[in-house]
C-alpha cells in the first residue's frame, strides 16, 4: 500500500481529497497546523500529526519515520485582500515552506509531488477560456506566491529527473461531499455559493455583489466552478498517472464554463426555497469580468471524466452542508 503525506489536509480541499485517497485504498498522512482546518474533517483511516510546515525538524523526523511514495501539498494561505497587506506572511508560508518541503522530498526520495496552485498565476487572462501556456501575470502576493512555488517545483524537478510532480491550478471550488461527510467548514470563508448559502440559512443579513457593470450578460463576473469531490478525483488522478511513469506536467482543473454572481444567487434562492437580502456594491480591485478554464489537458492526457459538472448539484451539496453545520455540527 503506497502511503501518501497530504500537507494542509485539514482544510476544505485537503480533507475531501484525502476522503478520496481513502476510498482508493492509500495510506495516508495528514500534516496540518489546524490554523483553517479541523481535526474533525480528517476521517479515518487517514491519520493526522499537527504540526506547522515551518517546524522542518518535527516534519524531517516524519520523513525519517515514515516511507512516503507521494505527497500531495496543500498547506496555504488563500485570501487575496490578506496577501495584500500582509505579502511576508504569504511568501514564508506558500513559497518559503514549499521549499523546504521539496527539499525534504529529495533528501528521503519522495519521487512523486501533487501541487495545489491556482488561477491567480495568470492574473487577468486575455484569452478566455484559459489554456495553461497562456502568459503568467499574477496581480497579488497571493499569486505570485503561488507561481513562485511553481518554478522552484519546475526547477527541483529539472536538477532531480527522478522527481515528477503534477501542479494542478485551480479555477474557483465549491460544493461538499454528496454524502455530507464533509464540507467547506473554514471560518469567515468568502467563497460565494458558500456565503450566499449561509445567507438563505438566515446565518448573514445579506449578500454583496462586487460589480455590475462587467462586460458580462448580467453585468456581473463569470466564474468557472468545479464540484469539490471532482477536484479531489483529480489529485488521485495525478498520483496515479506519476507512479504509472508519465512525465510531469501542469493542468488547470475546472469545467471549461462558467456562470454568473447573479446565475449563482438565483441557483441557490432556487435550491433554498428561500429569499434574501442582495447588495450591489462596486467592483473590487484586480477582480476579472470573466475566469474559466480550458481543462481540455487534463481531460485528454488523464483521461478526467467529471461527475458533478452540474451548477445546481453542487449549489445543493454546499447548502445541504451548511444546513447540517448549522444543525448538527457545533464543533465544525
Amino acid at each position: 500500500m503506497q502511503k501518501i503525506l497530504v500537507t494542509g489536509g485539514a482544510g476544505y480541499i485537503g480533507s475531501h481529497t484525502v476522503l478520496a485517497l481513502n476510498d482508493a485504498g492509500y495510506e495516508v498522512l495528514v500534516y496540518d497546523n489546524l490554523s483553517t482546518g479541523k481535526k474533525e474533517a480528517v476521517l479515518p483511516p487517514a491519520k493526522l500529526v499537527v504540526g506547522d510546515l515551518k517546524d522542518t525538524s518535527m516534519l524531517e523526523s516524519l520523513f525519517k519515520k515514515e516511507k512516503f511514495s507521494g505527497i500531495i501539498h496543500f498547506a496555504a494561505h488563500i485570501v487575496v485582500p490578506e496577501s495584500v497587506s500582509k505579502p511576508l506572511k504569504y511568501y514564508l508560508n506558500n513559497t518559503s515552506n514549499t521549499t523546504q518541503l521539496l527539499n525534504l522530498a529529495v533528501k528521503y526520495k519522495v519521487k512523486h509531488f501533487v501541487f495545489s496552485s491556482t488561477a491567480a498565476v495568470y492574473g487577468i487572462p486575455k484569452q478566455i477560456p484559459v489554456k495553461e501556456d497562456a502568459p503568467l501575470h499574477p496581480i497579488n502576493p497571493y499569486g505570485r506566491s503561488k507561481l513562485m512555488s511553481e518554478w522552484v517545483i519546475q526547477d527541483t524537478a529539472k536538477a532531480h529527473p527522478e522527481f515528477k510532480y503534477i501542479i494542478l491550478r485551480y479555477f474557483n471550488v465549491a460544493g461538499a461531499d454528496p454524502k455530507l461527510r464533509l464540507g467547506q467548514s473554514t471560518p469567515n470563508a468568502t467563497h460565494l455559493i458558500k456565503v450566499a448559502s449561509q445567507t438563505a440559512l438566515g446565518l448573514r443579513d445579506k449578500l454583496e455583489i462586487y460589480g455590475t457593470d462587467y462586460p458580462t450578460p448580467d453585468g456581473t463576473g463569470i466564474r468557472d466552478y468545479i464540484h469539490v469531490t471532482d477536484l479531489a478525483d483529480v489529485h488521485v488522478l495525478a498520483l496515479k498517472f506519476l507512479s504509472q511513469g508519465n512525465s510531469s506536467g501542469i493542468y488547470n482543473c475546472g469545467y471549461g464554463h462558467g456562470y454568473s454572481v447573479k446565475q449563482i444567487i438565483n441557483t441557490v434562492k432556487k435550491i433554498s426555497q428561500k429569499e434574501f437580502k442582495v447588495i450591489e456594491s462596486p467592483r473590487r480591485a484586480g477582480d476579472p469580468a470573466s475566469l474559466i478554464a480550458d481543462p481540455s489537458k487534463l481531460m485528454q492526457t488523464m483521461h478526467w471524466k467529471p461527475k458533478f459538472d452540474n451548477i445546481e448539484t453542487i449549489v445543493k451539496t454546499a447548502y445541504l452542508w451548511e444546513e447540517k453545520l448549522k444543525k448538527q455540527h457545533p464543533n465544525f
